[in-house]
């Protein structure tokens, strides 16, 4: 029989067992979907679960959810093993934070840990991290400290031996704006941890194991030595970008990225961006980890499964007190609108060398989000926010990806289910023509989403969005996707970064970007211009103006026919 030298695992039985490993966390994923109050958790996809050993190290993560979350929540269970040593946790436990230092980067998103006892002893632990519908605080990204962004939970337990903190629910939900769905999304994760944790003990049980730790060796052996692999297949070399955003008027973003293969390791240093601002587009670190080596996984190493071993050839490095690594207590509510944009910096650096590999920058990359707050007749408060997507960036292997998310993989989720639970309505959600950046490929289309306030009183919108000045950026002489716009009824721009109120009965128009192209106009297929036009993607202005030749091509062959 083959078997794993140093673990002695064979190769068949590892793939059943960490198979299985990946159900448990998916049980667990749906477990929260079907349970969550909130739309954002239940259309919107913005959660994780995770599978950890009990060092705090992720041996599995959900298929779905965001997949930036499961590479951030071991970090947090580290947190709060130095908080709560191992020989101090409980069967029953469930630790509960927000802190953007420890958790995910921003105080909407709550990270739940729960230990896994099997016969007595400590063997791993069942985490998740699901945005909260509110947390109090003020809305928006123009916030100039933490403490204005609403409530901080410190490392503390949510569940102590089973029994549940009704001090710290009470302090909590007290100062949030929709307490019901708050508390149904907490209880959510608490049930989708709970499942986790059973599987796991089920697990242990069938397969004749004492713990994890024979399964985790092997499971991190093998996605280490794929990522080292696909790391040493690129030639040794510093290869650096530079990303202009427009942040804020008196502080643009500007992030400086190298990264440096040697061997088969590779670091990601951010030296030289700019230093934290007195607003929310700050990053912790621990964010800047979690969304520079998630591209980078997906780039070089797409098809191993994801884990601790996938992220440890991976060294990422910011200075201290710059907006990558902001010193407590920056604001961070947006911190997105920066964080997201390490995939476009590290794409653009290495099409130096793997230009065939990578993507032109992605148009919701960052992400434009939405808030919409206020009353509704007979229904009470509502908190709720728009999710939808830019396009994709071109590759060297066909067309952008229209209206996708990336580098998140939270979903637009139903229109239908956002109008229902608030007095909204989506007049107009439809592709946006000419979006897409120009190329031998074209970037993915945005879109426009038009909205109209339906309550009879005023409502309350927050927006956080960036690529007004500074659209995703094509590759190899592709050009860059449309930027993003906000616009009222009346014509009126409107910042994007601000809150604003909108009067009953008006609408609020919403300008997704569109992703960059790939490679130049001149090597585009007469075919696909011809089919873009027809299908509305690009108009005939567009393509007169950048297809010159090839529209000559077709009108040649028109009036031959």
């Amino acid at each position: 029989m083959l078997r794993d030298n140093q673990n002695g695992i064979d190769p068949i039985t590892l793939e059943i067992w960490w198979s299985r490993l990946i159900a448990i966390t998916d049980e667990a994923a749906t477990t929260l979907l079907r349970t969550a109050f909130s739309t954002i958790v239940r259309e919107s996809n913005d959660f994780a679960t995770v599978l950890m050993n009990r060092r705090g190290e992720s041996i599995a993560e959900c298929s779905g959810g965001i997949p930036a979350f499961a590479g951030l929540i071991p970090r947090t269970a580290r947190a709060f093993l130095a908080a709560v040593p191992a020989q101090d946790w409980r069967e029953g436990d469930c630790m509960i934070t927000n802190n953007p230092w420890l958790a995910t980067g921003h105080l909407p998103d709550i990270a739940m840990v729960t230990p896994i006892f099997f016969r007595g002893a400590l063997v791993g632990f069942a985490g998740s991290a699901a945005h909260s519908p509110d947390v109090g605080g003020t809305l928006g990204a123009g916030n100039r400290q933490l403490y204005e962004e609403g409530i901080c939970i410190p490392p503390m337990h949510l569940y102590r031996a089973g029994k549940r903190n009704e001090d710290l629910l009470r302090l909590f939900l007290g100062n949030v704006r929709v307490p019901e769905q708050v508390l149904g999304d907490l209880e959510a994760q608490v049930t989708a941890n709970e499942v986790c944790r059973r599987r796991t003990v089920d697990f242990l049980a069938d397969t004749g194991q004492d713990s994890l730790e024979r399964l985790s060796r092997a499971v991190h052996e093998r996605t280490e030595a794929a990522m080292r692999a696909a790391i040493a297949a690129i030639p040794d070399g510093r290869y650096a970008a530079a990303i202009d955003a427009d942040g804020f008027d008196h502080h643009p973003t500007h992030i400086e990225c190298a990264v440096t293969i040697a061997g088969d390791s590779m670091t990601v240093d951010y030296a030289g961006s700019s230093p934290q601002v007195d607003r929310g587009t700050n990053c912790t670190m621990n964010y800047t980890q979690a969304y520079s080596v998630y591209p980078i996984k997906c780039l070089l190493d797409p098809h191993t499964r994801r884990n601790e071993g996938s992220y440890r050839p991976i060294e990422v490095k910011a200075p201290e007190g710059s907006i990558m690594n902001a010193r407590h207590p920056a604001a961070v509510a947006a911190r997105h609108l920066t964080g997201h944009l390490l995939c476009c910096a590290i794409y653009q650096a290495l099409a130096q060398v793997i230009p065939e590999r990578v993507i032109a920058d992605s148009g919701g990359a960052p992400a434009m989000r939405v808030r919409f707050t206020g009353r509704q007749h007979g229904r009470g408060r509502f908190s709720q926010n728009l999710f939808a997507s830019g396009g994709m960036g071109a590759s060297a292997h066909g067309d952008g990806l229209s209206t996708t998310a990336f580098p998140t993989n939270s979903g637009a989720g139903s229109i239908e289910a956002l109008e229902a639970v608030t007095p909204l309505l989506v007049r107009k959600k439809e592709f946006r023509i000419d979006s897409g950046g120009v190329g031998k490929f074209r970037g993915g289309l945005g879109q426009l989403c038009e909205v109209e306030n339906a309550a009879g009183e005023p409502i309350h919108v927050a927006i956080s969005a960036d690529r007004q000045r500074h659209p995703a950026l094509g590759i190899g002489g592709g050009g860059p996707g449309a930027p993003t716009a906000v616009t009222l009824d009346d014509g009126r721009m409107v910042d994007l970064k601000s809150r604003l109120e909108l009067a009953p009965g008006a609408s609020v128009s919403l300008w997704f970007a569109g992703g960059g192209g790939y490679g130049p106009c001149e090597e585009r297929a007469a075919a696909d211009i011809r089919r873009d036009i027809d299908y509305g993607y690009v108009s005939c202005e567009t393509a007169a103006t950048h297809y010159r030749g090839q529209m000559e091509g077709l009108a040649g062959a028109g009036a031959a026919r």
